[in-house]
């Protein structure tokens, strides 16, 4: 299930998001303080364009999915998620929650979003993101190259359409 972020998740999604795991799999991979972050929420709250929404798995919070590029009666827009790692690895329920989590995703953008393209973007070297978002339907459509920590890496570029949408569930 998505819901809306209150005030009150903002300091459990900053230390989700805080995670050795999730900042490597990051284009920002430094530890977020507490002021960036709540400039971060000042500006992103009020966006019309973005959406940020609390995951819960099996009634816990348990990630965060974003979505930007919203604009009325635009068709396409991008996303990205994180979870809390520790807590779902600790208790087995990983794999069950980024599936969970990934089926949310699609269900909020070609239901209340009324989106017909979902796009995103993968560090190339993530391979269980890109296998589970392939699982999903998502194709890889192309990519680029950008400095990350001083690094050249690859990234992909992601795409799903309504159209290709296999999983109604």
């Amino acid at each position: 299930m998505l819901r809306h972020v209150d005030d009150g998740d903002l300091p459990v999604m900053r230390r989700w998001r805080n995670h050795p795991k999730v900042r490597a799999a990051s284009f920002t991979t430094h530890e977020i303080g507490e002021d960036e972050h709540a400039r971060w929420w000042a500006g992103v709250r009020t966006d019309p364009a973005r959406q940020v929404l609390v995951y819960e798995h099996g009634g816990v919070a348990s990630g965060v999915v974003t979505f930007s590029g919203l604009a009325p009666g635009a068709p396409i827009a991008h996303w990205g998620f994180y979870l809390d790692l520790d807590r779902l690895e600790r208790s087995g329920e990983l794999l069950a929650a980024w599936f969970g989590l990934e089926r949310a995703a699609i269900r909020h953008a070609f239901g209340p979003l009324g989106l017909t393209t979902l796009r995103g973007e993968v560090l190339a070297a993530n391979k269980p993101v890109r296998l589970l978002h392939s699982r999903f339907g998502f194709t890889e459509i192309g990519g680029y190259r950008r400095l990350l920590d001083g690094e050249s890496v690859d990234v992909v570029l992601i795409e799903f359409t309504r159209a290709a949408r296999r999983d109604e569930s």
